[in-house]
C-alpha cells in the first residue's frame, strides 16, 4: 500500500494535523471530531490494493470498478454513501506536438475524500498545497478538495488550448505561405494536429453537465456554499470548449484551404504541360511532314526549303509561347 498511496492527512479547521498512520483510524478520528476530513491520494492501485480502501470508506462496487479500470468519461455518479466524480487532466508535449490525457477520480463521503490518480497528468501535490496554504477554503472539507481538484484540471485546459493556437498560428502560416515551400506533408500535419484537438475535446465537452450538476443544489455531500464556486468553473470550462471548438472549425477551414491550394497548383502544372506539349508538337508535326517520302514536294527542290522550314517552326514555336504567356499558363 504505501507504493501506491501518494499522501494521506487528516484536516481540521482547514488545517492539516498529525493523526493516526493506518487511514482506517484517520477516518474514525476524523468522524469522531465532526469538523474534520480525511484526503487519501492514491495513484494506479491494483484491484488488491484498493480493495481494503474500498472497504473501510463503503465505495459503491460500480464506482471502484471505474476507478480501477480507468477508461472513463468525465461524469459524476451519486451512490448512498459517496459521491463519485471522473475528470480527465490533459497534457500538451510541444516538442510532440500531441495531447495525452490521463484520469482522476474522486470519492467523496462523509468525512473522506479519495482520490485516484492514473497517468502521469495533473499531479495533486501542488492543489494539496494551494489548500493547505488557504485554511479558510480548505475549512469547507471534501467540496473544497473536489472544487480545487477541478478547478485545476479546467484552468489547465484553457492553457494547452493557448498552447494549440499558438501552434495552429504556425501551421496556418506554412499553409498559407507563398508558393515553393515544402508542403508534402502538410495535410499529414493538419490531420494529426486534428486527432489533437479531437482527443482534447473528449476530455472537455463530457465534462459540461458534471459541473452544471455542481453548480446546482441538491447533491449529497457538496456544500450549498460552494455553488458559485462550481459556477466559476463552469464558466472557465466554457470558455475551454469554446475555444477547441475555435480549434476544430480553423482545422477544417485550413485543410480546405490546403486542398484547395493543391488542386490550383495541380491546375496550374497541368497548364504549363499541356503548354510545353503544344510547343513541341508544332515543330514535331511540321518535320513529320517533310520527312515523308514523296517525289512531289517542291520545297525539297528549292535551295530555300530547307531553312525556310526551320524559320517557319521557330517562329510558330515562338507565337505559340507568347500566346502561351500572356494567357498565364507559363
Amino acid at each position: 500500500m504505501p507504493r501506491v498511496i501518494v499522501d494521506c492527512a487528516i484536516y481540521r479547521d482547514g488545517h492539516r494535523t498529525e493523526g493516526p498512520s493506518d487511514f482506517s483510524d484517520a477516518l474514525d478520528e476524523a468522524r469522531a471530531a465532526g469538523d474534520a476530513f480525511v484526503w487519501i491520494g492514491l495513484h494506479e492501485p491494483t484491484e488488491k490494493e484498493f480493495e481494503l480502501v474500498a472497504s473501510e470508506f463503503a465505495l459503491h462496487p460500480l464506482a471502484v470498478e471505474d476507478a480501477l479500470n480507468a477508461h472513463q468519461r468525465p461524469k459524476l455518479e451519486v451512490y448512498d454513501d459517496s459521491l463519485f466524480v471522473v475528470l480527465k487532466p490533459v497534457v500538451y508535449d510541444d516538442d510532440a506536438d500531441t495531447v495525452s490525457t490521463g484520469e482522476l477520480m474522486l470519492f467523496l463521503g462523509d468525512s473522506f475524500v479519495v482520490t485516484v490518480r492514473h497517468g502521469e497528468g495533473s499531479p495533486l501535490a501542488r492543489v494539496r498545497r494551494r489548500l493547505e496554504q488557504d485554511p479558510e477554503l480548505l475549512a469547507h472539507g471534501p467540496t473544497a478538495v473536489l472544487y480545487a481538484v477541478s478547478d485545476d484540471v479546467v484552468d489547465h485546459y484553457i492553457e494547452v488550448s493557448a498552447m494549440l493556437q499558438a501552434d495552429l498560428d504556425d501551421l496556418e502560416a506554412e499553409v498559407f505561405a507563398p508558393p515553393g515551400g515544402d508542403t508534402r506533408h502538410t495535410a499529414s500535419r493538419i490531420y494529426s494536429f486534428k486527432r489533437q484537438v479531437v482527443e482534447f475535446r473528449r476530455a472537455t465537452v463530457p465534462l459540461t453537465e458534471p459541473v452544471i450538476r455542481l453548480a446546482a443544489s441538491g447533491l449529497p455531500f457538496v456544500d450549498e456554499r460552494a455553488r458559485p464556486f462550481f459556477r466559476d468553473v463552469s464558466d472557465h470550462l466554457t470558455r475551454a470548449n469554446e475555444s477547441v471548438d475555435g480549434l476544430d472549425r480553423l482545422l477544417t477551414d485550413i485543410l480546405s484551404a490546403h486542398l484547395a491550394q493543391m488542386g490550383v497548383q495541380q491546375n496550374d502544372d497541368m497548364r504549363k504541360i499541356s503548354a510545353w506539349a503544344a510547343m513541341a508538337a508544332v515543330p514535331t508535326m511540321v518535320a513529320g511532314v517533310y520527312g515523308m517520302n514523296f517525289d512531289h514536294m517542291p520545297e525539297l527542290r528549292e535551295p530555300w526549303g530547307y531553312p525556310a522550314v526551320l524559320i517557319l517552326m521557330a517562329g510558330l514555336v515562338f507565337w505559340l509561347h507568347r500566346l502561351f504567356k500572356r494567357r498565364g499558363w507559363l
